[in-house]
């Protein structure tokens, strides 16, 4: 740019500038040619009302210009705060409001980051579609307002969607799919989450959606929860739960929409929907927490436990009551009744194979929990405690299992409840540690049996 030029445009002085046109009717002509910045540029930069409506009047385009950062004149008054010129800008050209700098932003996104709540003001007023245009992320002015926590702004930016009636803009998500509630569930800003909840109440009460999914698969309730828990999550939680807010655990899945062509009879879509039901519930790594998953697998280990254990102690077909010897049985001249003990098992008397395969089965689900319960509890506190309550549970198992057990069955149950069940962890080791070969080994004899 000419020197003297440059001088002008950091003085102001309109008179100055006239001086140098009549001087050099082309010379602002040649600073397209020789240089980005335009004393459109420089005036916005320090300030000078008067010098930035002579200039507009005389070079108007130079308003749409980028300089070497990649700001035009708007960009750069809304920066510095300059409301004067905004507005004198956007008189001009409404269409100057929607221009894009560096990194696709707008006037209005940059006056959302540093939250100029007057700027916001005078840009939408000349030009409403402002609100709906997006950056190189995709993301809003609210999007920008809401991640720089420029609360004052993002209420501002609120009260200009509802008075256009463009609650839409409430569900536009950005690049990684997050919609403005996502932001703000991040961000845990509980004021911006009420005053996004209010728009169900107020006006269409489907114009948020607070359980729209992000690229990841996360509701806004998602995103809240899956960060570490500070001091007042829990209203929060709370404010969205009571506005319908779900995880995406729980939400309904999809109906299937069938091909074109293909008939649908009754019979195929309950088919599908079984099918669909099915596959809701099936674990989705993206989608269900290790925690959720630990948590499960430990009810449901604990249950098998506490059900096997007690199948151990109290048998099917219960307890004898008394003692009866052969001799008693000789003495009667009844052949009916088997010798047995007080407290061994009914059945190990009456049905020794069936009382056999109970144990076995009994016993390696039994071992096959605890062994769940070990590792999904391997790094807890208290960890001497819990192992010792495992083995004095086993043990009890044992010992009690043993002694139920007929004369003719003590030997087996003693080997069952001992020996084959300790052997589960290092069976299960083993086939972890070899489970390619197995599924190796396993597809080869399918193959050959389908031959």
């Amino acid at each position: 740019m000419d020197m003297k030029l440059l001088d002008v445009s950091l003085s102001g002085y309109v008179d100055h500038l006239h001086q140098l046109v009549r001087e050099n009717p082309i010379i602002l002509n040649n600073i397209c040619l020789l240089s980005a910045e335009n004393p459109l540029h420089i005036a916005s930069i320090t300030g000078h009302l008067d010098f930035v409506k002579e200039i507009l009047r005389l070079k108007p385009e130079f308003a749409k210009e980028l300089n070497h950062d990649g700001l035009t004149p708007m960009h750069i008054a809304v920066v510095n705060r300059y409301v004067d010129i905004v507005g004198e800008l956007a008189s001009a050209d409404c269409e100057l409001c929607r221009l894009k700098g560096k990194d696709m932003n707008t006037p209005l996104h940059l006056a959302a980051i540093k939250g100029r709540v007057d700027i916001i003001s005078v840009l939408l007023l000349a030009c409403p579609q402002n609100i709906e245009d997006v950056n190189a992320q995709r993301e809003t002015a609210l999007h920008l307002g809401v991640k720089n926590n420029q609360f004052q702004a993002v209420e501002v930016l609120l009260d200009w969607i509802r008075e256009i009636k463009r609650e839409d803009v409430l569900n536009i998500k950005d690049e990684l799919g997050n919609t403005v509630l996502h932001i703000a569930a991040w961000k845990k800003q509980r004021q911006v989450i009420e005053l996004l909840l209010g728009f169900r109440t107020t006006m269409n009460p489907n114009s948020l959606q607070v359980n729209a999914t992000n690229n990841s698969g996360l509701t806004a309730l998602d995103v809240l929860l899956i960060f570490p828990s500070e001091a007042g999550d829990r209203e929060i939680t709370d404010i969205l739960c009571s506005a319908g807010a779900l995880k995406a655990s729980q939400l309904s899945p999809e109906s299937e929409v069938l091909s074109v062509g293909i008939p649908s009879t009754p019979e195929m879509r309950s088919v599908e929907q079984a099918q669909n039901l099915v596959e809701y519930f099936k674990f989705k790594k993206g989608r269900d927490s290790p925690s959720e998953t630990r948590t499960a697998l430990l009810v449901i280990a604990v249950l098998v436990a506490t059900a096997t254990f007690q199948v151990g102690v109290n048998p099917p077909g219960g307890l004898w009551q008394d003692t009866l010897t052969p001799d008693q049985i000789n003495g009667t001249g009844t052949n009916s009744v088997k010798p047995h003990k007080a407290g061994e098992s009914i059945m190990a008397t009456s049905n020794a194979v069936a009382f056999a395969l109970i144990v076995f089965f009994n016993s390696v689900g039994l071992s096959v929990s605890l062994v769940m319960i070990n590792i999904l509890t391997s790094r807890f506190p208290l960890q001497v405690e819990l192992q010792i309550c495992m083995f004095t549970m086993y043990s009890t198992y044992n010992t009690a299992l043993t002694n139920m057990a007929g004369d003719n069955t003590k030997l087996y149950a003693t080997i069952a409840t001992s020996i084959i069940t300790s052997l589960i962890p290092l069976t299960f080791r083993w086939a972890r540690l070899n489970s390619k070969r197995i599924k190796d080994m396993v597809h080869r004899v399918t193959s050959i049996s389908t031959r």
